[in-house]
């Protein structure tokens, strides 16, 4: 038996006691701790017995990203910038993002680009514009009216052909034998295999809201899309439509046909008016999607 000194004895055998008294279930107890109850029961051990507490252990420098452990020259270093943004193929297939505003296209034959969204390309590239007969006379009467937002190029070759559009965030859809109908100034690219066809808005309001025309595409195929910021697509149901500003909504079900509201009172015409004087309205079975912002790109009611 170990000799102890007197006062250590008495000061061990007085902490067993209140422990042994804390444990008795005395009403003015109070909950231990974590820390409390691993004193206690190591009291009650031999002193080669009592458990040590784990420590958090720190991550090794070696075990740090790179970008935090390399010196700030190396980091903001040109050779670093440029690893960082560099192509790189990601095996997605014909359309891929390379970033969430930039779509790279691997082409091996032929799609067609929105007119001016090209910012680049490597390999053997050819553009032409859009032929005048090549989606018929229908299309052709039609893009005399519509300008621009509806004008096509077609991109041709093998190689990869970088599209954006304003900045505007890309979105990639794969239809299976679906059809859509993307608000003109909204569609970047699709694929040839898709059938396509330039639909005006019946009713001369549309015109002065803006919503003048959209496109509606058909078959096997993908098909990019923008719209600022992420878009939000909303349910259309019997008996519940939706109603959108035109210049929020980038895309609907095709089978919808959407209707324009118009709400012109005198007061509008004093410049007094919501300024949401002209709405589109959905009824039927499908969706419709909007962003969150007024792209004003058509003819407007002031101009």
């Amino acid at each position: 038996m170990t000799n102890q000194p007197p006062g250590d004895r008495d000061r061990r055998q007085s902490k067993r006691s209140q422990a042994w008294q804390s444990s008795d279930g005395a009403s003015s107890a109070q909950p231990l701790s974590s820390d409390q109850a691993m004193e206690q029961f190591s009291l009650r051990l031999p002193k080669d017995q009592v458990p040590t507490r784990p420590q958090p252990q720190k991550m090794a420098a070696a075990e740090k990203p790179a970008a935090e452990t390399a010196p700030a020259e190396a980091r903001y270093s040109l050779k670093a910038f440029v690893e960082q943004t560099r192509d790189r193929d990601l095996q997605q297939g014909l359309f891929e993002l390379e970033s969430p505003r930039m779509l790279d296209i691997n082409l091996k034959g032929e799609v067609w680009i929105k007119m001016g969204a090209m910012v680049a390309y490597t390999g053997n590239v050819k553009f032409e514009r859009e032929g005048f007969l090549e989606q018929g006379i229908g299309n052709l009467l039609k893009k005399a009216v519509t300008g621009e937002g509806a004008r096509l190029t077609k991109a041709s070759g093998s190689g990869s052909v970088f599209c954006a559009d304003s900045g505007k965030k890309v979105t990639i859809l794969n239809l299976n034998n679906e059809a859509i109908c993307v608000n003109g100034n909204d569609l970047l690219a699709f694929e040839k295999s898709l059938s396509y066809d330039i639909r005006m808005m019946r009713r001369i309001s549309s015109m002065m809201a803006g919503g003048l025309f959209n496109i509606r595409l058909q078959g096997k195929g993908m098909v990019a899309i923008t719209s600022h910021y992420d878009p939000l697509t909303l349910p259309v149901t019997p008996g519940n439509p939706v109603t959108t500003d035109p210049n929020a909504t980038v895309m609907w079900s095709a089978n919808l046909e959407p209707n324009f509201k118009t709400d012109i009172q005198f007061k509008t015409l004093l410049g007094r008016g919501s300024g949401e004087s002209f709405q589109m309205e959905f009824r039927g079975n499908g969706f419709v999607v909007v962003q969150p912002y007024e792209e004003v790109y058509f003819q407007n009611v002031s101009s």
